[in-house]
């Protein structure tokens, strides 16, 4: 993380991801009514930050999503950057071609943990290994 002050829309979508902890996990979740997947979390701290992203594909739990990601979210908008900073995502290879989104916070991350199933935050867990960090368009 950089030593530059976090901006407003930065935390604007930290506190919309953080709004959404303590929801079910869900699987192509989108709503904190009914649920959100990793998916909905980014997807939250986007609208948050008041960015629009485009309809995000279908997907399924388990398949190989290594390459399908990085093309979504660059069609989406993001930008791969070098480091990420609360507000971007990030990016984790939990298993070969398993990918897991979660959104960087002063605290950690923000992220739909399947095995808990909920939304938490809390610092990543060490075994996890970072493959990107991703930034909203227009907050970097």
């Amino acid at each position: 993380m950089s030593a530059h002050r976090i901006t407003r829309r930065r935390l604007a979508a930290i506190a919309a991801a953080r709004a959404g902890v303590g929801t079910r996990f869900r699987p192509q979740g989108r709503s904190v009514d009914i649920g959100l997947d990793c998916i909905g979390v980014a997807l939250l701290a986007a609208a948050g930050a008041r960015v629009r992203l485009g309809p995000v594909p279908a997907y399924a739990l388990g398949g190989d999503h290594a390459v399908v990601l990085g093309q979504t979210l660059r069609t989406l908008g993001l930008r791969r950057v070098r480091r990420g900073e609360p507000g971007d995502l990030v990016e984790y290879q939990l298993g070969p071609g398993h990918r897991h989104l979660a959104v960087i916070s002063e605290a950690g991350i923000i992220h739909a943990h399947a095995g808990l199933g909920r939304v938490v935050e809390g610092p990543a867990p060490a075994d996890w290994l970072v493959s990107a960090c991703w930034a909203l368009p227009g907050i970097r």
